[in-house]
């Protein structure tokens, strides 16, 4: 079903394969409006509604979809439509996963370009993990391709570290970038390079001003709304509490970060004293042996936060950072500042849902900066 929202603009986008909504907040926080959101996953759907309330979401399959049923549902015109984003379902090429060639997701990755096709967007931007540049998978590139080669200009696959943008992660994705060359200016990979005068931003500081201390008994939504400020003026620290583009936020949240400096998601995770005692001894920068969970060092960056796996495929918990200095692991809105989440961002209310979507997120500080140079391509 699709929520009614507000109306068009010359600088619509669509978010394919939404999620919570990295790409679609990066691209708003760019300048453009986010018309429509589409997401399967109804605890994604959820919560992607809660921080965009008036855009148009579809829950529906994108395999399902058309170019044609994407306008008429989010009452696009035709030119109207400036770009199509998302992030395709990456688990069939991930290196960690199985990487099986016959997994169904992995049609997902043509359907986005075929509805690119369909849709007739000015551009498009699709992220996915690098593993879908194995030769193994040329033929699905190949396909997905085929679409709209012969319409866009299509740049070669990007490859991007979160890190080398501003967020504290060293998460790294491939993007596909392409434009039609009449509607708007040429870009090309140089563009897309890391700014010059990067502010690099370590997991220390990232996690400045959240708690340090989390009762594991807070396992409750209305227990992880805890004070959480704001430590520092990088580029980062001004998007943790500022830049929150018209539309775009739920007034709940927004009004308890700027009336009370508090933050959702601060939820704790027991542990027995065996376990604690264990987590106190492992360096940062080292791993524990048994639940091979990776103690973060302060001084330096916080590797790919895994998601876990779905429902249909066992709801098994993806292995989570121990914090710094604390005998736990890190809360969902530890997370989120490391994934480069603001902390006026909600996520779902437990914790293993928080983490399915923060970790299956595009960082929003990256996806920003991408959009950005995107928009400035397309003029007034």
């Amino acid at each position: 079903m699709a929520s009614r929202a507000s109306k068009e603009t010359k600088l619509g986008v669509i978010d394919l394969f939404s999620g919570v909504g990295g790409l679609s907040l990066g691209a708003a926080r760019a300048g453009f409006s986010l018309n429509g959101a589409v997401e399967i996953d109804p605890h994604a759907l959820s919560a992607h509604r809660q921080n965009f309330p008036t855009t148009i979401h579809l829950s529906e399959s994108v395999s399902k979809l058309n170019g044609a049923q994407l306008r008429q549902t989010f009452e696009l015109a035709n030119g109207s439509l400036a770009g199509i984003i998302g992030g395709p379902p990456c688990q069939g090429f991930s290196s960690i996963g199985k990487r099986e060639i016959s997994d169904p997701r992995n049609d997902l990755f043509s359907s986005f370009f075929r509805i690119v096709s369909e849709a007739k967007p000015k551009f498009f931007l699709a992220e996915n993990v690098p593993g879908i540049l194995n030769e193994q998978y040329d033929h699905i590139r190949k396909k997905a391709f085929s679409y709209v080669k012969d319409t866009y200009e299509l740049l070669r696959p990007i490859k991007i570290c979160a890190r080398d943008f501003g967020a504290p992660t060293t998460r790294t994705r491939v993007f596909f970038y392409g434009y039609l060359k009449n509607e708007m200016d040429c870009l090309e990979e140089e563009n897309f390079k890391p700014p010059a005068h990067i502010e690099p931003v370590t997991v220390g500081d990232a996690l400045k001003g959240l708690p340090l201390k989390i009762k594991p008994n807070w396992q409750l939504e209305e227990h992880g709304w805890r004070i959480a400020r704001s430590q520092g003026r990088k580029y980062f620290h001004v998007r943790l509490r500022g830049n929150i583009p018209t539309n775009v936020g739920d007034p709940l949240a927004v009004e308890k970060m700027i009336n009370e400096s508090r933050a959702s998601g601060c939820l704790g995770t027991l542990h027995s004293k065996k376990v604690a005692f264990r987590y106190d001894n492992v360096e940062c920068g080292k791993t524990d042996p048994i639940s091979k969970s990776y103690r973060l060092d302060p001084k330096g960056f916080c590797p790919t936060i895994r998601a876990g796996t779905d429902s249909t495929r066992g709801s098994y918990q993806a292995v989570r950072p121990i914090h710094p200095t604390e005998p736990r692991v890190i809360t969902p809105r530890e997370a989120a500042r490391l994934q480069g989440f603001p902390d006026w961002f909600r996520f779902a209310p437990s914790k293993w849902h928080s983490f399915r979507q923060i970790g299956n997120s595009v960082s929003p500080i990256l996806a920003e900066r991408l959009l950005y140079i995107i928009r400035k391509a397309l003029g007034d």
